[in-house]
């Protein structure tokens, strides 16, 4: 049964179906790709004025996808990335020192880079992300679009428009007013001959006869930049100047001969940039607009990719940087999250104290089983996932697949074992990896574990964390029924080759037949024992995991004839009046409290402490309202060492009294300042 009859096609393959079609049906534009030495041509670009998000990595990751699906119906296509380094620097970024102020107004390009070893400041941001571009499996060419003016691609369209004036202006009067800038100005930006700027220039006059425009660079003409007072006359062409933003868009399309450009959604916004490239492509440039508009429809831009439901910006210096973006997910499980995704699907991904890590690990995992094979499913689900698979691995797809072990797992295991070495050593006596490994084999298994370390010690929720003890714990109470559980159950890991299912039916039978205790209590017990606190791992594979141990532990615990119901808490040593003086409390007042995105339990609190305001992360989500924090006197222990929740800095922590599902905040009795010493 053929793809097409089960409607199971990937996005990226419709899209290069409709675009074929679309050419098929336009003589225009067979004659652009004929002439065109990329093909088709899926064209993006990027201004570099900083540091460039994730979300703009969505973008090149759909047009990657794009060109290869094209090619794999068999027509040449490229996927151009083009740096818009000609771009004026309009806004100082928070990476930059004070001393960039005075290139305001210039060309990205002609800037010097804020770091040593690159070209220009363009050169250094743009290189940031393109360098990783083999690392997502990302395909492309790379131009800069300030060479491309330079070398004279744009000299054909930037006369077209001069010429055209009018019409771009009425443009610009049709869709926003008199009053808008491109309706009172040349759709062309010289750069000033004196002072170099490009963003304080106004080309007034065009000389058709001489071809130049004549222009003022003007002290007053923009509030973020400050022109030299210059006025004269220069050619437009080879690298004179630029079009404005949204009259450079339309002019790319036929100066490159661009097929298939996408953007984000909030271009293609009613009476947006897509909406009046569209209008001057067809009106002024006689180019029909790429895929996925149609003449003067836009059609639709791809959704936002938001980190904890935060947008993005790249001038700002806001969100998710895409160079920064494999600090919290390897490059693979991105692209993978990103081709599976349909471009009309927005995409938050939380790395901190949330399961998005551990669903992507999964879903990959998933789909390339059903790639090889190795998972039962329908025709329809196997056409589905294998495209997802073929579309997002990164590199030559390996003949066999490549080992797989669940990704909570090795964070189990690196919790336990000191060495990459120890942990595959202990993969292979459970039967997780086979005895033999290739070094290909052992590197793809070996960065799992090394971002299953990353994600537990930066990234997880305290349920995925714990410490193995290495001696039974004096401090804690069992009942005799607990005991007793625990010691049968250490009798059945003396068994040399026992596998999980033996020991789950074992166990389960020791727990509800030998010694009779309710399954919540074995547990807890368990957990207390081997952790030191009440939850952990899946039992039955954790003890398999840490079998020496847990046998070790298991056996040294005592029936002891205490009580009969369990203890709900491992008991507390005395400590001497010289260690509790070392607990500093202070009354603090909550300033201010807001959640944090993908978290479920925890507010981040401002909180003034008399001699400074801290920022507390505190659990209180559950039990409090964010206004009924608000300027609330409570105890505050100041002198904990800070540490990290979600990702958001804790200096302190807030008291609370606790009762089964009730948690309440201890505050004082009357008013007093903030600051005061609780003793």
């Amino acid at each position: 049964m053929k793809k097409k009859e089960l409607n199971v096609e990937h996005w990226a393959d419709k899209i290069a179906d409709d675009v074929i079609e679309r050419v098929k049906q336009s003589p225009f534009l067979q004659e652009v790709i004929k002439n065109n030495k990329y093909g088709y041509l899926v064209y993006d670009e990027k201004t570099p004025s900083g540091k460039i998000h994730i979300g703009s990595g969505r973008g090149w990751v759909i047009h990657d996808v794009i060109a290869k699906a094209l090619r794999k119906r068999g027509v040449k296509a490229t996927f151009v990335l083009s740096s818009d380094d000609i771009d004026p620097f309009d806004k100082m970024n928070e990476d930059l020192p004070e001393e960039f102020e005075k290139y305001l107004g210039m060309p990205f390009m002609n800037m010097p880079s804020p770091v040593k070893g690159y070209k220009s400041f363009a050169d250094y941001y743009f290189s940031q992300v393109t360098d990783k571009f083999k690392e997502f499996g990302i395909d492309c060419v790379l131009e800069s679009t300030g060479q491309q003016y330079i070398k004279g691609a744009f000299n054909r369209t930037i006369k077209i428009a001069l010429d055209n004036a009018d019409k771009i202006i009425k443009i610009y009067k049709d869709l926003y007013g008199d009053e808008t800038v491109g309706a009172n100005r040349l759709p062309f930006n010289p750069i000033c001959e004196k002072c170099g700027k490009i963003g304080t220039t106004l080309a007034y006059e065009w000389d058709p006869e001489r071809e130049v425009v004549k222009y003022k660079c003007l002290p007053d003409h923009v509030k973020w930049a400050k022109g030299c007072g210059y006025e004269g006359e220069r050619s437009p062409y080879n690298g004179g100047g630029k079009f404005p933003w949204k009259v450079e868009w339309a002019a790319k399309w036929p100066t490159k001969g661009v097929i298939v450009e996408t953007a984000g959604k909030d271009h293609f916004t009613k009476g947006g940039s897509r909406t009046i490239a569209c209008r001057i492509a067809v009106d002024v440039f006689n180019y029909p607009p790429p895929y996925p508009s149609e003449k003067y429809k836009t059609g639709p831009g791809y959704e936002f990719f938001t980190v904890g439901g935060k947008k993005m910006s790249t001038s700002k210096g806001h969100g998710l940087g895409f160079a920064d973006s494999t600090n919290y997910a390897p490059a693979t499980m991105l692209r993978f999250l990103l081709v599976k995704s349909r471009p009309n699907a927005v995409i938050d991904f939380q790395p901190y104290e949330s399961n998005d890590i551990i669903l992507l690990y999964e879903r990959y995992d998933y789909a390339e089983r059903v790639y090889f094979g190795k998972q039962e499913t329908d025709e329809k689900e196997k056409i589905k996932q294998s495209r997802i698979y073929e579309l997002s691995h990164v590199g030559e797809i390996p003949e066999k697949m490549p080992p797989q072990v669940p990704f909570t797992h090795l964070a189990i295991l690196d919790q336990i074992f000191k060495t990459d070495e120890d942990v595959i050593e202990n993969l292979k006596e459970n039967g997780h990896l086979p005895k033999k490994l290739s070094q290909d084999n052992i590197g793809y298994i070996k960065e799992r574990i090394s971002f299953a370390r990353k994600w537990v010690h930066e990234f997880a929720s305290e349920q995925y964390k714990f410490e193995l003890q290495e001696k039974l714990s004096a401090d804690i109470e069992l009942t005799e029924k607990q005991a007793l559980a625990l010691n049968k159950i250490a009798a059945l890991l003396d068994k040399k080759n026992i596998n999980e299912k033996e020991l789950s039916d074992k166990a389960y039978k020791i727990i509800k037949e030998d010694v009779k205790i309710d399954t919540k209590d074995f547990f807890k017990a368990a957990y207390l024992v081997l952790l030191g606190k009440e939850r952990g791992p899946k039992l039955v594979p954790f003890l398999l995991t840490i079998k020496k141990q847990a046998k070790k532990l298991f056996s040294e615990v005592k029936p002891q004839k205490l009580n009969t119901e369990p203890k709900n808490y491992i008991s507390m040593s005395q400590i001497s009046f010289d260690e509790w003086k070392k607990l500093k409390l202070k009354v603090g007042k909550i300033l201010k409290a807001e959640r944090l995105p993908k978290t479920e339990k925890l507010y981040k609190m401002q909180v003034d402490i008399g001699e400074k305001k801290i920022q507390i992360v505190s659990s209180l989500v559950p039990y409090y309202k964010e206004k009924e924090l608000l300027n609330k006197k409570i105890i505050v222990l100041v002198n904990l060492k800070p540490s990290k929740f979600a990702g958001e800095l804790s200096e302190g922590m807030l008291l609370c009294a606790e009762n089964k599902d009730k948690v309440v905040l201890l505050t004082v009795e009357k008013d007093i300042k903030e600051g005061a010493i609780v003793s």
